[in-house]
């Protein structure tokens, strides 16, 4: 990996911050200042399966989080389970890092399957997949919450997607369980809230159910929670939206418009969302967007010089992301990267 020094960019220009990164996802900054991200790796050897998108994806442990600070890019957790295609792509791993003082590292490790699933892997996966980690250490088995509560009642499947850490406790957003969850640091997880599904127009033309498919939390200025959703298949541009969820509440529409949103974020009371795909996942252009939402409800597009971008952060009137997040990764070197973009 390699790394670009850090400076000041105009609105909307892209530079390269690291590469080298085997499908970049969510990533945060730590207290010490230094930028972290997740990377769902590139797969493995096996054994092999039928993945969520219906190819076939093999098990690894090149999975791994990154340190990213003063000229220097390091891997400092690794050996974490992967599911990928053969070519890399497509990876299932870890999904998110979030950081709560001192000490207090928390991780998302994705399945994107029945919980029942994990049955079927090797240890390393068996015993990581679904859960989040504190400190790189198995601290609390969401896909087993999902497997037994099934919040949103529908077909059981678990995809630990982002992570928020909290004073008592972590709050995740399960993707396949289309739930917002809060993890205690002590007690059994529960649910927030689970999100709707909608019907959409399938390529034939027929009208089908479509899951929400939450990937992203963020606290917004007023306290509140705001949840972007990916949406499931047939993945419709312009139907993606972002919520806002109090606890006890049921969640509200906030903004919509978007198109297969994988990450949102606030800084100086505007909203960013990060779409993995502009024009649709079902499109065939890779191409993603940042779009900005200013106070009244404006939408901006800050750019799509982006490529299944996987994660935001957002610090010092800058956006951070991890781009190429769901790429065809060689075995030599990673192609993600993580981004600088001028706000």
């Amino acid at each position: 990996m390699t790394l670009v020094p850090l400076s000041a960019e105009a609105g909307g220009t892209v530079s390269t911050v690291a590469d080298g990164l085997n499908n970049p996802r969510g990533l945060a900054f730590a207290p010490d200042g230094a930028l972290y991200v997740a990377e769902s790796g590139r797969g493995g050897d096996g054994p092999c399966m039928m993945g969520p998108e219906g190819a076939e994806v093999c098990f690894g442990t090149s999975g791994a989080v990154t340190r990213i600070d003063r000229g220097h890019s390091k891997r400092v957790l690794t050996g974490l389970p992967s599911l990928a295609g053969r070519d890399g792509s497509q990876a299932i791993g870890p999904s998110d890092v979030s950081f709560l003082g001192k000490g207090n590292s928390y991780v998302t490790v994705g399945l994107g399957a029945d919980p029942a699933v994990r049955d079927s892997l090797p240890p390393a996966g068996r015993d990581v997949m679904g859960w989040l980690l504190r400190n790189g250490k198995p601290a609390a088995d969401v896909a087993g919450y999902e497997a037994k509560a099934n919040p949103d009642g529908g077909v059981p499947d678990s995809n630990p997607n982002a992570v928020l850490a909290l004073p008592g406790g972590r709050i995740v957003a399960d993707a396949g369980g289309n739930s917002l969850l809060w993890v205690p640091d002590r007690g059994r997880i529960h649910t927030i809230a689970t999100f709707p599904a909608r019907t959409a127009t399938a390529p034939d033309g027929s009208r089908i159910p479509m899951q929400s498919v939450p990937t992203s939390v963020a606290i917004g200025p007023d306290g509140a929670l705001y949840v972007g959703e990916l949406t499931g298949f047939p993945f419709p541009k312009g139907e993606a939206r972002v919520y806002r969820v109090v606890p006890g509440q049921a969640p509200q529409v906030y903004a919509k418009g978007f198109t297969n949103v994988i990450d949102v974020g606030f800084t100086r009371g505007k909203l960013y969302v990060l779409e993995i795909a502009h024009n649709s996942l079902l499109s065939g252009d890779p191409s993603g967007a940042l779009v900005q939402v200013d106070r009244k409800g404006a939408q901006r597009i800050v750019t799509t010089q982006l490529t299944l971008p996987g994660g935001l952060a957002l610090r010092d009137g800058k956006a951070y992301v991890s781009d190429c997040g769901a790429c065809p990764n060689p075995p030599d070197r990673g192609s993600g990267s993580v981004v600088r973009i001028g706000l």
